[in-house]
């Protein structure tokens, strides 16, 4: 699956020139003419509507609470009780090292920790005797500390010498084999929590969809392996400054799962609308001649009904088949759709009645 952000403020253009010309393609009154009969086209009008902007993205599923369990520090694998796909709890055991070297470091820190112990209980008798001086006794002190911290560190990595499920979960994969040296910090699991409000999409935006987007945003999210299901999102992150890579500003949207099962990895689409409205127009996307960003052409009928105008208009965003426009379309009241592909500012036309306008 591509997992390229589709920005619909930067949808191609060329890709929309194309499906209008499909479009055009499939009515009748859009077939080529000979070069010496006028071009049959269609109109639509331009509407009006106070909207809010809508910002459509894209991304895969995954989880926060993903992580890639390790050992603290290294040794042989002696034991994975898990397998790939196996549904684990809190607190259960995954995998465990070989102790034998492990359990000898904590013995052998015991060992000195005693040693060290006596060495001070006997200065201390010699000093209240007045044979051992005060220099003795703190050295010795110093010296019972450093092996009882010794023994603390060996004891705290035995404890590490094994991996434990810090929340229920699932195994994704199983990284390592028993009988295989694991460095320390070496994955050895990949494990996924459970939590069902654990689930993000993340993703890219523009700056200019940055400045609008706010913490708390809702999103309506839909996962290609549910397409008749809407999901419902909200933004919970929002970056502060832009990645130094693709100078993009990251976007966090967690998705509630609404009962279903979800993976990392699922293919999803966003469409997220900040709030606030504005007074924009709007035209069918099959009436885009062409355009470049955000920069589009469209052609309209000038009075005499058989000449044509080519309009520049400055494109918002996109709406399902409808562009929103912030200007350029002022005045005009109609812009053509049908044979839009085949014209130029010095084509003659020939207006075809719209069936739709007929039957109003």
């Amino acid at each position: 699956m591509n997992t390229k952000l589709l920005n619909s403020l930067r949808f191609p253009l060329a890709a929309l020139i194309a499906f209008s010309l499909v479009r055009c393609g499939e009515n009748k009154a859009a077939v080529i003419p000979p070069a010496d009969e006028p071009i049959p086209v269609k109109l639509q009008p331009v509407t009006s509507d106070n909207e809010g902007r809508v910002l459509q993205y894209s991304g895969l599923i995954a989880s926060n609470s993903e992580a890639r369990l390790s050992f603290k520090i290294g040794g042989i694998i002696s034991r994975i009780y898990v397998k790939e796909g196996d549904h684990v709890v809190a607190g259960q055991l995954l995998a465990t090292l070989d102790l034998t070297e492990i359990n000898a470091q904590v013995q052998q820190a015991s060992q000195n920790a005693e040693k060290a112990q006596r060495d001070e209980n006997r200065i201390n008798n010699l000093y209240r005797d007045t044979v051992a001086s005060l220099e003795q006794v703190q050295n010795t002190h110093t010296q019972t500390t450093v092996a009882s911290e010794a023994l603390r560190i060996a004891r705290f990595n035995q404890q590490y010498a094994q991996i434990r499920a810090a929340s229920s979960g699932t195994i994704l994969h199983k990284l390592m084999n028993e009988g295989e040296y694991a460095s320390a910090g070496t994955a050895v699991l990949e494990f996924n929590g459970a939590d069902e409000n654990d689930w993000v999409v993340r993703f890219g935006v523009s700056d200019k969809d940055w400045a609008v987007l706010h913490r708390g945003d809702k999103a309506a999210v839909t996962i290609d392996a549910y397409p008749d299901q809407r999901f419902t999102g909200r933004v919970t992150k929002l970056a502060e400054g832009a990645d130094a890579s693709g100078g993009t500003y990251a976007v966090e949207v967690t998705v509630l799962p609404a009962g279903h099962k979800l993976a990392p990895g699922l293919f999803c689409t966003l469409q997220l609308q900040p709030p606030g409205k504005q007074s924009l127009t709007f035209i069918p996307i099959s009436a885009l001649a062409e355009g470049d960003g955000r920069t589009g052409f469209v052609y309209t009928l000038n009075a005499d009904k058989r000449s044509v105008k080519k309009i520049p208009v400055h494109i918002a965003f996109l709406q399902g088949d409808r562009i929103a426009v912030n200007s350029g379309l002022e005045r005009v009241q109609e812009v053509i759709t049908d044979g839009v592909g085949y014209l130029t500012e010095k084509s003659v036309v020939k207006l075809i009645a719209n069936p739709d306008s007929l039957t109003k």
